[in-house]
């Protein structure tokens, strides 16, 4: 073979490489390949970094469920359990939830208040937790029991009745002629001069940072009375009691050592 024709030979293998080299990466295009089409990043898109960045939630740098987008008041994307994902259950929940928290507020507050009576000596109260099987010499127990079941069942029932139609309670004739003192501004705020009377949020829709305040103050408060439970089971005393033998001996006298005494 000629020198010329090994040339045209080699010429001829390198035009055949390279024809099929773009041709394979036009069909490559065609079929929308990604490493063709589009640049390969890693990084997650901007819009979702802004959101993670502007909203805070209950661990640092989780991303919310997308049924808890912020609206809500007190949203801090915190439903492990997914119970929120059906929008009529959120929102039965956030009515239960902000019920929860205003019981456990005025528990803690009525538990706190009782016990320091009871502890200094202004008042002989019965333990916190011992004071429901107290006789009462005004009225026996079971009469007691029935009247706070119709009391208790009628205003929960016209709490049902203000979730299921907003609004309705507030009519006139709805509340024995009490509607005047019960504005209905939404449901779970009632409003008016009765359960406002210092009307700190007569616009109601307005007043998040309120609003924000008092769900806080409300989880906190359902800890508390958590806190109460346990340590009432654990050292049979009340929340005062506990603290005073705390801070005798703040470095010996801690739940650690409470609890692995009570277990030995």
């Amino acid at each position: 073979m000629s020198a010329a024709t090994a040339a045209a030979a080699v010429s001829a293998t390198r035009s055949f490489r390279s024809t099929r080299t773009s041709g394979g990466a036009r069909r490559s295009n065609k079929r929308g390949s990604p490493l063709l089409s589009q640049p390969f990043s890693s990084s997650p898109p901007a819009s979702r970094l802004v959101a993670r960045a502007g909203r805070p939630t209950w661990l640092p740098g989780l991303d919310p469920p997308p049924h808890l987008d912020g609206t809500l008041v007190g949203d801090f994307g915190f439903d492990p359990l997914g119970l929120g994902e059906d929008p009529e259950s959120l929102r039965w929940y956030v009515q239960a939830e902000l019920v929860h928290a205003r019981f456990a507020m005025a528990g803690v507050a009525g538990i706190l208040v009782t016990d320091l009576f009871r502890v200094t000596g202004i008042s002989e109260l019965p333990v916190w937790y011992e004071a429901g099987a107290v006789k009462f010499e005004f009225a026996s127990t079971e009469a007691l029991f029935v009247v706070q079941l119709l009391l208790m069942g009628f205003v929960e029932t016209k709490r049902y009745m203000d979730y299921v139609s907003p609004g309705s309670q507030a009519k006139e004739g709805s509340f024995f002629g009490l509607e005047a003192a019960l504005q209905g501004l939404e449901p779970g705020y009632p409003g008016g001069p009765l359960l406002n009377p210092l009307g700190l949020a007569k616009d109601i829709r307005n007043s998040q940072e309120l609003k924000l305040k008092e769900i806080k103050n409300g989880r906190l408060a359902m800890v508390a009375m958590l806190g109460f439970f346990v340590q009432a089971y654990v050292t049979h005393s009340g929340p005062i009691d506990n603290l005073i033998y705390h801070l005798s001996s703040p470095w010996n006298r801690t739940i650690i050592q409470t609890i692995s005494g009570s277990s030995s």
